[in-house]
């Protein structure tokens, strides 16, 4: 299906944190999918100077060191920001239990209208893969990352960009936004179809 079509913006969105449990978030990314394509010029990107200190590893896969967030804003000032600019609409995001219950651990009054997970999704179009994780992904489905923000793998706003293209490449073997739905939404977070419940008598 086209996403065109679809009612609501989606946004993908993507967490980076600092590498404790549970983590202090030092990068969102939040990109709408408009008119069937990544929409960068409205897409929303923060960096965050977490309370406690980046651990070593973290830093090691994502590029954001201590240094680099000493001067960036808390969460505390962000908060609102990321609350009106996620809104209500539908995010997406792979391995989205991860993000979305980051995001809602730190925007309590935050609710989306759905949460669609390509990791999930992609299970359901490529039966075969050895693996599915984004790397794997991207290496077997090969989307336009020509426009993709210039900071590497592993930064919220590449990631969300590759996220992006692979939704649009997945829902295009969909006929329809409730096959969608159906693959793609996980059954505990919003968006997911209501179980389909056996007739009773009464």
């Amino acid at each position: 299906m086209n996403l065109q079509s679809w009612p609501q913006r989606v946004l993908v969105v993507d967490v980076e944190g600092n590498g404790t449990n549970p983590p202090d978030l030092v990068e969102i990314a939040a990109l709408p999918v408009r008119g069937g394509q990544p929409d960068t010029s409205t897409a929303g990107a923060w960096l965050i100077r977490p309370q406690r200190p980046v651990t070593a590893r973290a830093a090691g896969i994502h590029g954001l060191t201590n240094a680099l967030l000493a001067d960036k804003p808390a969460w505390a000032e962000l908060a609102d920001q990321v609350h009106d600019f996620l809104g209500r609409d539908w995010i997406c995001a792979h391995n989205a239990h991860v993000d979305y219950r980051e995001l809602s651990r730190h925007l309590p009054k935050w609710e989306p209208a759905g949460v669609i997970d390509t990791l999930r999704l992609a299970k359901a179009t490529y039966t075969a893969l050895p693996s599915y994780t984004l790397d794997a992904l991207i290496k077997h489905v090969r989307p336009d990352l020509s426009d993709a923000p210039r900071v590497g793998r592993h930064r919220a706003t590449f990631d969300a960009y590759a996220t992006a293209q692979l939704l649009l490449a997945m829902a295009d073997r969909y006929e329809s936004r409730e096959q969608l739905i159906t693959a793609a939404v996980p059954p505990s977070l919003p968006g997911a179809p209501e179980p389909e419940t056996e007739p009773t008598l009464w």
